[in-house]
């Protein structure tokens, strides 16, 4: 999967600003995703559309992980912990859970995100998630890839 070097998002978090948020959301990120978000941090793939059930989505950008959201105003909107803060009971069916368990990293066109889904195990499925459908502890979801890689793989073809 190639990115538009130019929609990178800098500075590119490190293993410390990468730990801490799995620390807060109670989850453990793939090598793959950290390998990913630490190079194409808030990059805007240069192949942005994917097909699923005969609909197709555009990704208008992967989302970034900001250790100071407010030095960054225009970024700030695309963070991951913003994003969660905005959406974050609709995003997970538990309401007794400490942390997260649906996680988005990227935004779709649409308003709808594409989610790593930590509900079923502990390596996550890659979802999008619906937000005109999502409810309350209520998420409303469809898997797209039974991993991250393959999920990237989609984006390369």
């Amino acid at each position: 999967m190639r990115m538009d070097v130019n929609t990178i998002v800098f500075p590119l978090p490190g293993d410390d600003v990468l730990d801490a948020i799995e620390r807060g959301l109670g989850i453990s990120f793939s090598e793959s995703y950290r390998h990913f978000i630490k190079e194409h941090n808030g990059a805007v793939p240069i192949t942005n559309m994917f097909s699923m059930n005969q609909q197709e989505y555009i990704i208008e950008k992967f989302l970034c992980i900001l250790s100071d959201t407010e030095s960054d105003p225009t970024n700030g909107w695309y963070d991951v912990e913003v994003i969660i803060t905005q959406i974050g009971d609709r995003l997970t069916d538990n309401e007794d859970l400490v942390g997260m368990n649906v996680i988005p990293i990227a935004a779709l066109f649409s308003g709808d995100f594409i989610c790593l889904d930590y509900r079923e195990k502990k390596e996550p499925v890659v979802v999008i998630w619906f937000h005109e459908e999502s409810e309350v502890f209520s998420p409303v979801t469809e898997k797209v890839a039974p991993n991250i890689l393959e999920f990237f793989e989609m984006l390369s073809e």
